[in-house]
Protein backbone atom coordinates (compact mmCIF):
# COMPACT_ATOMS: atom_id res chain seq x y z
CA UNK A 1 0.00 0.00 0.00
CA UNK A 2 1.35 3.21 -1.55
CA UNK A 3 -0.19 5.31 1.14
CA UNK A 4 -2.53 4.88 4.55
CA UNK A 5 -4.86 7.40 3.56
CA UNK A 6 -5.39 6.49 -0.21
CA UNK A 7 -6.54 2.99 -1.54
CA UNK A 8 -5.70 1.87 -5.31
CA UNK A 9 -7.65 -0.81 -7.13
CA UNK A 10 -5.73 -4.09 -5.92
CA UNK A 11 -3.72 -2.64 -3.72
CA UNK A 12 -5.20 -4.97 -1.02
CA UNK A 13 -8.84 -4.50 -2.14
CA UNK A 14 -10.44 -5.23 -6.03
CA UNK A 15 -11.72 -2.15 -7.24
CA UNK A 16 -15.50 -4.42 -6.63
CA UNK A 17 -14.68 -3.85 -2.85
CA UNK A 18 -13.53 -0.68 -2.68
CA UNK A 19 -16.57 0.40 -4.84
CA UNK A 20 -18.68 -1.28 -2.00
CA UNK A 21 -17.06 0.72 0.74
CA UNK A 22 -18.09 3.77 -1.56
CA UNK A 23 -21.89 2.61 -1.25
CA UNK A 24 -21.11 1.90 2.28
CA UNK A 25 -19.97 5.80 3.06
CA UNK A 26 -16.34 4.79 4.21
CA UNK A 27 -14.71 5.87 0.70
CA UNK A 28 -15.38 8.45 -1.99
CA UNK A 29 -13.53 8.29 -5.19
CA UNK A 30 -10.12 10.81 -5.65
CA UNK A 31 -8.41 10.46 -8.75
CA UNK A 32 -7.46 6.93 -9.90
CA UNK A 33 -8.12 6.07 -6.20
CA UNK A 34 -10.30 5.68 -3.32
CA UNK A 35 -9.84 7.85 -0.15
CA UNK A 36 -11.40 7.87 3.56
CA UNK A 37 -14.70 9.54 3.43
CA UNK A 38 -14.06 11.78 6.29
CA UNK A 39 -10.45 12.46 5.26
CA UNK A 40 -9.62 16.39 4.12
CA UNK A 41 -9.12 16.62 0.39
CA UNK A 42 -5.91 18.56 0.23
CA UNK A 43 -3.46 18.86 -2.87
CA UNK A 44 -1.41 16.49 -1.65
CA UNK A 45 -4.41 13.88 -1.52
CA UNK A 46 -5.46 15.02 -5.10
CA UNK A 47 -1.83 14.67 -6.17
CA UNK A 48 -1.03 11.36 -5.28
CA UNK A 49 -4.36 10.32 -6.08
CA UNK A 50 -2.87 10.58 -9.66
CA UNK A 51 0.56 8.29 -9.16
CA UNK A 52 -0.67 5.37 -10.90
CA UNK A 53 -2.34 7.07 -13.64
CA UNK A 54 0.78 9.76 -14.36
CA UNK A 55 3.74 7.93 -12.97
CA UNK A 56 7.55 9.33 -13.70
CA UNK A 57 6.97 10.09 -17.31
CA UNK A 58 3.66 12.48 -17.10
CA UNK A 59 2.68 15.81 -15.70
CA UNK A 60 -0.37 16.90 -14.62
CA UNK A 61 -1.43 20.14 -16.54
CA UNK A 62 -4.22 22.68 -17.06
CA UNK A 63 -7.23 21.50 -15.25
CA UNK A 64 -6.11 18.66 -14.07
CA UNK A 65 -3.03 20.60 -12.81
CA UNK A 66 -5.72 23.24 -11.33
CA UNK A 67 -7.82 20.75 -9.68
CA UNK A 68 -4.61 19.75 -7.62
CA UNK A 69 -3.59 23.23 -6.46
CA UNK A 70 -7.22 23.72 -5.02
CA UNK A 71 -7.84 26.00 -7.90
CA UNK A 72 -10.93 23.54 -9.15
CA UNK A 73 -14.00 22.50 -6.82
CA UNK A 74 -14.10 19.20 -9.05
CA UNK A 75 -12.27 16.83 -10.26
CA UNK A 76 -11.77 17.08 -14.28
CA UNK A 77 -13.94 14.49 -15.86
CA UNK A 78 -10.74 13.59 -18.19
CA UNK A 79 -7.34 14.64 -17.04
CA UNK A 80 -5.09 16.98 -18.63
CA UNK A 81 -1.43 15.40 -18.83
CA UNK A 82 2.22 16.17 -20.52
CA UNK A 83 5.16 14.60 -21.50
CA UNK A 84 7.47 15.43 -18.53
CA UNK A 85 10.51 13.94 -19.79
CA UNK A 86 12.85 13.42 -23.13
CA UNK A 87 11.47 9.98 -23.78
CA UNK A 88 7.49 9.86 -25.61
CA UNK A 89 5.41 8.08 -23.33
CA UNK A 90 3.57 4.78 -25.08
CA UNK A 91 1.58 4.84 -21.82
CA UNK A 92 -0.68 7.68 -22.04
CA UNK A 93 -2.23 6.80 -25.47
CA UNK A 94 -4.05 3.80 -23.66
CA UNK A 95 -5.29 6.28 -21.06
CA UNK A 96 -8.35 8.19 -21.11
CA UNK A 97 -6.26 11.05 -21.11
CA UNK A 98 -6.33 14.25 -22.91
CA UNK A 99 -2.24 14.47 -23.43
CA UNK A 100 0.15 16.64 -25.09
CA UNK A 101 3.16 15.30 -26.33
CA UNK A 102 5.63 18.40 -26.15
CA UNK A 103 7.51 17.91 -23.27
CA UNK A 104 7.14 20.46 -20.95
CA UNK A 105 10.34 22.70 -18.91
CA UNK A 106 11.64 21.09 -15.53
CA UNK A 107 11.58 25.39 -14.75
CA UNK A 108 7.44 25.01 -15.30
CA UNK A 109 7.14 21.76 -13.08
CA UNK A 110 6.76 21.38 -9.30
CA UNK A 111 6.50 17.86 -7.12
CA UNK A 112 3.72 17.35 -4.83
CA UNK A 113 3.30 13.81 -3.49
CA UNK A 114 6.20 12.40 -5.56
CA UNK A 115 3.31 13.53 -8.49
CA UNK A 116 4.76 16.23 -11.51
CA UNK A 117 2.60 19.14 -11.65
CA UNK A 118 2.75 22.46 -13.35
CA UNK A 119 2.98 25.22 -11.58
CA UNK A 120 0.70 27.91 -10.44
CA UNK A 121 2.05 30.86 -12.60
CA UNK A 122 2.14 27.98 -15.78
CA UNK A 123 -1.15 26.69 -15.40
CA UNK A 124 -3.18 29.52 -15.03
CA UNK A 125 -1.37 31.19 -18.07
CA UNK A 126 -1.88 27.83 -20.13
CA UNK A 127 -5.91 28.11 -19.32
CA UNK A 128 -6.16 31.71 -19.85
CA UNK A 129 -3.93 31.47 -23.25
CA UNK A 130 -6.38 28.87 -23.92
CA UNK A 131 -9.34 28.83 -27.02
CA UNK A 132 -11.20 26.31 -24.87
CA UNK A 133 -14.67 28.06 -22.98
CA UNK A 134 -14.34 25.61 -20.05
CA UNK A 135 -10.67 26.40 -19.85
CA UNK A 136 -11.10 29.73 -19.97
CA UNK A 137 -14.16 30.41 -17.51
CA UNK A 138 -12.06 28.05 -14.99
CA UNK A 139 -8.99 30.38 -15.72
CA UNK A 140 -11.66 33.52 -15.13
CA UNK A 141 -13.02 31.88 -11.61
CA UNK A 142 -9.37 31.16 -10.39
CA UNK A 143 -8.48 34.95 -11.38
CA UNK A 144 -11.23 36.13 -9.21
CA UNK A 145 -10.41 34.36 -5.88
CA UNK A 146 -6.61 33.96 -5.97
CA UNK A 147 -4.94 37.81 -6.16
CA UNK A 148 -1.42 36.06 -5.69
CA UNK A 149 -1.68 33.15 -8.31
CA UNK A 150 -2.38 36.20 -11.18
CA UNK A 151 0.42 37.97 -10.12
CA UNK A 152 2.63 34.66 -10.32
CA UNK A 153 1.05 33.99 -13.72
CA UNK A 154 1.41 37.60 -15.01
CA UNK A 155 5.38 37.65 -14.07
CA UNK A 156 5.67 34.02 -15.91
CA UNK A 157 3.91 35.63 -19.11
CA UNK A 158 6.10 38.54 -18.71
CA UNK A 159 9.67 36.35 -18.82
CA UNK A 160 8.22 33.82 -21.17
CA UNK A 161 9.09 33.07 -24.83
CA UNK A 162 6.55 33.72 -27.86
CA UNK A 163 3.44 31.15 -27.70
CA UNK A 164 0.00 31.06 -29.19
CA UNK A 165 -2.71 33.05 -26.98
CA UNK A 166 -0.16 35.35 -24.72
CA UNK A 167 -1.76 38.27 -25.42
CA UNK A 168 -5.53 36.69 -24.66
CA UNK A 169 -3.82 35.21 -21.40
CA UNK A 170 -2.38 38.92 -20.41
CA UNK A 171 -5.69 40.77 -21.01
CA UNK A 172 -7.53 37.95 -19.60
CA UNK A 173 -4.81 38.09 -16.56
CA UNK A 174 -5.13 41.55 -16.38
CA UNK A 175 -8.91 42.15 -15.95
CA UNK A 176 -8.53 40.64 -12.58
CA UNK A 177 -10.57 42.20 -9.17
CA UNK A 178 -8.39 44.12 -7.14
Amino acid sequence: MASPFLFFPGDPLTESELRAACLDGLLVPLGAGFMHADAAETAWMRAASLRPLLGDALAATRLTAAWIHGALDVEPVRHEVQRAGPRRSTDAQRLSVAYRDMQIDDGDLETIAGVRVTTVARTLADLARSEDPVHLEAASRWRDRDRAAVIRAREWLAGARRFPGKRRAAALLGEASS
